[in-house]
């Protein structure tokens, strides 16, 4: 219902019938004002350009006085041409009033108008135009002949007097029959204007229509229909961007079916999160009962006062503590595997010298290494640069090397390698010892899980440290990874290679 009164409103305030009165409304005011400039002005234009070529008749006379050059033959010229332009007669007497130059037969005419005028005689007959030092224009009435005369006279520079005339030839006679012309030919075009606009409006209108219709079914949810006009214009644009909206919305309702479909599974997979919770849960728990249990019974020895001599309440001191700091380690390993999967943890992509961080840990590990007999290799050509977040990476480095260090065995040898490859950077960790079983190989990223639990529990792993590396490199979108050598393991990850452009990205991965 809406959308048919809508509709009719729209048909109500027509595009066709808006452009048809403003056609009109313009092409008659056009012509109005053709009209009006017709009456009021073009007299005075035409009187205007009269006395313009009598102006100009006149100083080609009296240039031609002065120079004595009168009967030249380029005088003759310039002056004929001149007076026939602007349909001018000329007389000019010397100062005897003899005859110098006329252009006329009945010179005794144009003598006695140019006397009258010198001394001013039928004086109401005439009005002054222009007044000039030595020249006058004026317009004068012929009773004689009934027309009216524009007539420029006075003296040149030499004394001789001179008259211009030209009959102005019925000039409101011409204005009105101009303007009864101007009158027809309007109305003819307001007529052929109104047929052609109103073609024209009907093919603008028609095509938007078509997209109104378009729309409307559009809001019905039916996307099947397109716009088939062939225009070049910005209509045809507009029908364009309405089938490119209806395939885009087609494809969009697709997705957020098939999101939905997704959000089904997800929900489905909630029974499968909660079990993986509790799973979590009971490891974490496992986890820390055996230090608490230690820590419990160590305790109570000290308080029951098993032993009272010194070395042993140190002994058991040390264990307490030991148990606490490994469980202190275990809690501050998980809140950070926590904000890595959840994205709270915020990355702070910069870019710095992976040389110099290998560096760092390995010194900070180098009493380690000495007490176990262990020998490092370092291959490294430094500096080498990387975009990461310094942080992290030193978290994923550090897992790996104090797990070669608490793995290494045979030759206890370690080897660090950092290699370029094309536009990534390349870190692995080798350290010689029991391979790993190639069925556990894609499993020691998974949190809590042991290989070997007793070698784990030996050297206080709580086997969340490889969680993290993973969870990391998966932020950063990186790849990494372990394999079994001939007398080893190497694990390793890659990052982006340095391009000497410092730019710093932070945000929630």
């Amino acid at each position: 219902m809406n959308i048919r009164s809508h509709a009719r409103r729209e048909v109500h305030h027509s595009i066709k019938r808006q452009l048809a009165i403003v056609f009109i409304v313009l092409m008659t005011g056009l012509i109005f004002a053709c009209w009006l400039a017709n009456s009021l002005f073009l007299e005075r234009y035409y009187i205007s350009n009269k006395g313009k070529s009598m102006l100009e008749a006149y100083m080609v006379v009296n240039r031609a006085m002065e120079k004595e050059d009168i009967y030249s033959e380029s005088f003759q010229r310039e002056l004929e041409s001149v007076l026939s332009s602007g349909n001018i007669s000329i007389l000019v007497l010397d100062q005897s009033y003899n005859t110098v130059i006329t252009s006329v037969s009945e010179g005794n005419v144009l003598s006695a108008r140019l006397i009258e005028n010198i001394y001013d005689v039928n004086r109401s007959n005439r009005a002054t135009i222009i007044e000039g030092d030595k020249y006058t224009l004026s317009r004068t009435r012929d009773e004689f002949f009934r027309k009216d005369y524009l007539e420029l006279f006075g003296s040149l520079d030499n004394g001789d007097l001179f008259l211009l005339r030209s009959p102005v030839e019925g000039i409101r006679e011409n204005v009105e029959l101009s303007n009864r012309f101007l009158g027809y030919i309007g109305i003819g075009a307001v007529m052929i204007g109104m047929v052609i606009i109103w073609y024209l409006s009907k093919k603008i209108t028609d095509p938007i229509l078509e997209i109104s219709r378009i729309s409307q079914r559009m809001s019905r949810m039916e996307f099947d229909i397109r716009y088939k006009g062939k225009e070049k214009n910005e209509l045809g644009l507009l029908g364009e961007s309405i089938n490119e909206m209806a395939d885009h919305l087609e494809q969009t309702i697709a997705e957020l079916k098939t999101a939905n479909n997704e959000l089904q599974k997800d929900i489905e997979q909630k029974t499968k999160i909660d079990e993986m919770r509790k799973e979590f849960l009971s490891n974490v728990s496992h986890e820390l009962k055996t230090p608490i249990a230690l820590i419990q019974g160590y305790a109570e020895g000290l308080q029951e006062c098993i032993n009272d001599d010194a070395q042993s309440r140190e002994f058991y001191c040390e264990v307490i503590m030991d148990e606490a700091g490994k469980m202190n380690r275990m809690v501050k390993k998980l809140l950070t595997l926590n904000k890595l999967e959840f994205g709270a943890q915020t990355m702070e992509i910069e870019r710095f010298d992976i040389v110099s961080v290998i560096q760092s840990i390995t010194q900070a590990s180098d009493i380690i290494m000495q007490q176990k007999g262990v020998t490092l290799k370092v291959e490294a050509e430094g500096p080498v640069y990387v975009w990461a977040d310094e942080f992290d990476i030193e978290e994923v480095f550090g897992n790996y090397f104090s797990n070669a260090l608490n793995h290494v065995e045979g030759e206890k040898l370690i080897e660090v390698r950092v290699e370029k490859v094309e536009d990534k950077v390349r870190v692995s960790v080798f350290n010689t010892g029991q391979p790993i079983p190639e069925e556990d190989l894609d499993k020691v990223w998974i949190k809590f899980y042991k290989v070997d639990k007793a070698r784990t529990r030996e050297y206080g792993g709580s086997g969340i440290g490889l969680s993290i590396v993973k969870a990391v490199m998966e932020a950063l979108h990186q790849k990494y990874g372990v394999c079994n050598r001939e007398d080893g393991v190497e694990f390793w990850f890659e990052l982006d290679g340095g391009n000497g452009i410092d730019i710093r990205r932070s945000g929630k991965e």
